[in-house]
């Protein structure tokens, strides 16, 4: 993997991972309010993994592959 890719791939983590936090907030904090939407909390749990599954990939692609 060349370094101009590695650099963009690890720039994207840091922000899918920041959006990832502040999901957190936002689900929290929704969930502790009165008359809360559950639908959108739903929806906001739901990108929240759909985040965590894109980190997931970018830190895979990341890690170099060591054979065993």
């Amino acid at each position: 993997m060349k370094q101009e890719d590695e650099s963009e791939l690890r720039a994207q983590l840091g922000q899918l991972r920041q959006e990832h936090r502040d999901l957190d907030v936002a689900i929290e904090a929704l969930h502790n309010s009165p008359g809360s939407d559950l639908l959108q909390v739903q929806r906001l749990k739901k990108r929240k993994l759909h985040l965590r599954d894109r980190i997931i990939q970018i830190e895979d692609q990341l890690t170099p592959d060591i054979i065993a």
